[in-house]
């Protein structure tokens, strides 16, 4: 069974407070860096202060982001990379985060060391945004997913464990042993409730931690309808009596979480309102994140509805693609523009611009974006689509040859599309028993990817 995680791990807010009051001066002043440090002082006194520490120095390390904050450099890399207690390996873990806050690395470090330490909020806070990021990512990663659902079992949170695996296994859905963990944590957390049930009602059984459990219940992802009502409710108490721009950002995202195209377009308004005032590109990206769940909403459900009267459902779907594919090229444009040393950014950017057929404008932003080792091979392997999009054959052979050069993993999903646009690129430039060679391997490891199989018929008919 599981090691449960304890929750006395909260130190003394008391001795903690000031530092966090000091925190939220000196960012106010733009001096992040120092802020940081502050936050991370207060940390150590109340390792567990989730509310008044740790979402404060994450939304101020966003800001700092926005504005050309520079990661950790290797010195600091180094100098953090190990503590003598669970608890310094905790902040260090925090401290690098803050400075490079997209880094999921960092963030499962973190994760990883407060549940070494028994900081079980801490933990709870940093896996339910870790999911939301891994959710909300275009190619989510499986192991993270079985990463989270590892910890949500440690913390003996169930429903948690459960979404994880579930999402693990859709990504993964011919692994028998994921299909039968889920059937079994199924079955825990139906234990978990019978208990709950057994001593009464469920909410007076955990009466006392009324505000943690509207908190978790905000950011998990398997949320009952009441539960995010009041929390926009919440939210727009606390925003009315403290209009910061951390409470803007709560609210929003309370009232994007009813997924609800009436308080998206509010959250929409609120965020753009805040951005006019402060030029805080930060309401102005979260805003933009909104509009683009929203669209994809629109796309899904026209693409469910289609039906026997397709033309016209179909011309539904093609209008919502459309919007859609607009608003993400202007949303990762801006992004790009205002986040420029955020190569990720530019990759999604470049992407865009192809998917827009703007082969020409995508490909310099795709050879910035392949200086960033998380996004290197994919952004070659659409730099090579890109070259053969346009005729240029001999370049794509070139790029897509460099790629599959670099790239270690001979059998994925990432190296089977390398070697399938090389096969392509010769193919079209005249190279036949190239091309076949490339395709023979390809349908030796998966023999139905794409049209492998008719391409391989095709060419050796030649």
């Amino acid at each position: 069974m599981a090691e449960t995680v304890t929750t006395e791990n909260n130190g003394d807010l008391s001795k903690a407070a000031p530092f966090f009051s000091r925190a939220e001066e000196v960012a106010a002043t733009d001096n992040f860096d120092y802020a940081i440090d502050l936050y991370i002082e207060g940390l150590k006194r109340a390792p567990d202060a989730v509310e008044q520490g740790h979402k404060p120095l994450r939304y101020n390390a966003m800001v700092r982001q926005g504005k050309g904050g520079k990661k950790p450099s290797m010195f600091e890399k180094m100098r953090l990379s190990r503590g003598k207690t669970p608890l310094e390996n905790m902040l260090n873990a925090e401290h690098l985060l803050a400075k490079d806050p997209e880094n999921l690395n960092y963030a499962e470090q973190l994760l990883n060391t407060a549940l070494a330490g028994g900081f079980k909020k801490t933990a709870l806070w940093i896996a339910d945004l870790i999911y939301e990021a891994n959710r909300s990512a275009e190619k989510p990663s499986l192991q993270t997913f079985l990463s989270l659902k590892n910890a949500y079992i440690t913390m003996e949170e169930y429903a948690k464990a459960v979404n994880a695996c579930g999402h693990a296994g859709k990504l993964k859905p011919e692994d028998g042993v994921l299909a039968s963990e889920l059937k079994d944590l199924s079955a825990k957390l139906t234990m978990q409730k019978g208990k709950y049930d057994q001593q009464g009602d469920f909410r007076d059984s955990i009466d006392g931690r009324e505000s943690q459990e509207k908190h978790q219940a905000q950011q998990a992802v398997i949320k009952s309808i009441d539960f995010r009502e009041q929390a926009v409710i919440d939210a727009k108490q606390i925003y009315q009596a403290d209009k910061t721009s951390l409470n803007i950002l709560k609210l929003a995202g309370a009232l994007s979480d009813l997924q609800d195209d009436q308080t998206d377009e509010e959250a929409i308004k609120l965020l753009e309102e805040a951005y006019k005032e402060s030029r805080d590109f930060t309401f102005q990206k979260k805003a933009g994140e909104i509009k683009l769940r929203m669209l994809r909403r629109h796309a899904r459900k026209s693409r469910a509805s289609l039906g026997a009267d397709r033309s016209n459902q179909q011309e539904t779907l093609d209008a919502a693609t459309k919007e859609l594919l607009a608003a993400e090229l202007e949303h990762y444009k801006l992004c790009s523009e205002n986040y420029p040393t955020e190569l990720r950014f530019k990759y999604e950017y470049g992407v865009r611009l192809m998917r827009n057929q703007r082969y020409d404008e995508a490909i310099p932003v795709l050879q910035d974006a392949r200086k960033d080792p998380r996004h290197k091979i994919a952004a070659m392997n659409k730099i090579g689509l890109c070259f053969f999009v346009k005729g240029w054959f001999h370049d794509a052979i070139d790029i897509l040859k460099e790629a599959i050069e670099v790239y270690e993993i001979k059998d994925n999903d990432i190296a089977k599309d390398l070697r399938y646009n090389l096969a392509r690129s010769y193919e079209q430039d005249g190279r036949t028993e190239d091309a076949l060679e490339l395709y023979r391997k390809l349908a030796q490891i998966d023999f139905s990817y794409k049209d492998v199989r008719m391409k391989v018929d095709k060419l050796r008919k030649v």
